[in-house]
């Protein structure tokens, strides 16, 4: 998000005949609903003209209310929540896809690749655990696959071993989890140390790197899915320049980028920075951003969105195949291919990060934030 600012303010543009400068204001949410809500009182009462968060989805559903009612647009490039956009706001946006389009594109994948005849499925609980798994139970159950097991534990559990117990004695080919890489970890390793020997499948809040620290080599070979192209797909000048800023780029890193970049590009469609103004240009915005042609449809949401599919290799998760419009194509082909979506010639609109809404003239400094959180969903 910084870097989206940055470039916006280097490029010193004009909003009604008038130079502005956008600044980013960042609060942490902790990942807690009632956090979440203070955080966003206190955000809408500095009066920042739209916010880029917030990362949880259990977090960015009841933020967004208050935002709503304050009539400031808020942008998520990670809450995958059908419900954050389902309810009719006209102030709520993500530029990632949705887990009923995550949750389908990894039970295809575990269905048709992994060929799983008996999946156990558990979760952590949270509005995106629970989501998730419900998605990939429903997908699953339409390719016929049988569900031998569905568990429940919570987000902040640390043993697993009574429900992996349950789910041993199914024998299932593989096991989905709907949670963090917090537990996603441990649950995995604990699996190993009892024996269970089913290949595990994550969603995007396990899809990461720490999943090698956290389950050690017993993280070699799972699978997982993002609801978003990889970072390996991002746009080459947005790499070069968050790599030279920030070292290596972190999984939602490119979302929250473009979503700064879309209130920046509906402020200049509007005009004008008062967000009464400018969100409902939101919905008419289409520029090229670091993933790809970034436009909303009339919900909030991504249009034509992509879920990518993982494996975890050298404890590193590497992107193995991609998913559009229900077909799946193996990720060296797509980038081959020079799709669109790979964003392999996008070049940003001018961009920032958190919320970012331009400053008019240098004393009335419009402030755009970002609900900054480390976990999520």
């Amino acid at each position: 998000m910084h870097l989206a600012i940055d470039q916006a303010n280097e490029q010193k543009i004009t909003i009604d005949g008038k130079p502005v400068t956008f600044k980013m204001v960042s609060e942490d949410d902790q990942a807690d609903p009632k956090t979440g809500t203070t955080v966003a009182q206190k955000l809408v009462d500095e009066k920042v003209a739209a916010v880029i968060g917030h990362l949880n989805s259990g977090v960015s559903i009841p933020a967004s209310e208050v935002y709503a009612k304050a009539g400031i647009p808020m942008i998520s490039g990670s809450a995958t929540n059908p419900q954050l956009t389902e309810r009719g706001l006209k102030t709520v946006f993500r530029t990632v896809g949705r887990d009923d389009q995550q949750g389908p594109a990894i039970a295809s994948y575990i269905a048709s690749e992994l060929k799983a005849k008996k999946v156990a499925i558990a979760d952590d609980k949270t509005a995106y655990g629970e989501g998730l798994a419900n998605e990939v139970e429903k997908t699953l159950k339409g390719d016929k696959v049988s569900i031998v097991g569905r568990e429940r534990t919570t987000d902040k559990e640390t043993d697993f071993k009574a429900i992996l117990t349950k789910i041993k004695a199914k024998n299932p080919d593989v096991i989905f989890y709907g949670g963090m890489d917090a537990t996603g970890g441990p649950l995995l390793k604990q699996a190993r140390e009892l024996g269970i020997k089913a290949v595990f499948a994550f969603g995007d809040g396990a899809c990461t790197d720490e999943m090698s620290k956290l389950a050690g080599q017993s993280a070699e070979g799972m699978v997982c899915s993002q609801a978003g192209l990889p970072r390996e797909a991002a746009d080459p000048q947005f790499v070069k320049a968050f790599n030279a800023k920030y070292g290596e780029i972190k999984q939602y890193a490119p979302y929250f980028y473009d979503g700064t970049l879309a209130i920046i590009e509906a402020m200049k469609k509007a005009n004008s920075t008062d967000p009464a103004k400018f969100a409902p240009e939101i919905f008419n915005v289409s520029f090229k951003g670091a993933t790809g042609t970034v436009e909303f449809d009339q919900k909030g949401d991504r249009k034509n969105a992509e879920m990518t599919i993982f494996k975890m290799e050298g404890g590193k998760v590497k992107p193995v195949a991609i998913v559009k419009n229900g077909k799946t194509t193996p990720f060296a082909q797509y980038v081959a291919g020079g799709a669109d979506a790979s964003a392999a010639a996008a070049t940003p609109a001018a961009g920032s990060t958190p919320a970012a809404a331009p400053a008019e003239p240098a004393k009335d400094e419009k402030k755009a934030d970002k609900a900054d959180t480390t976990k999520k969903k």
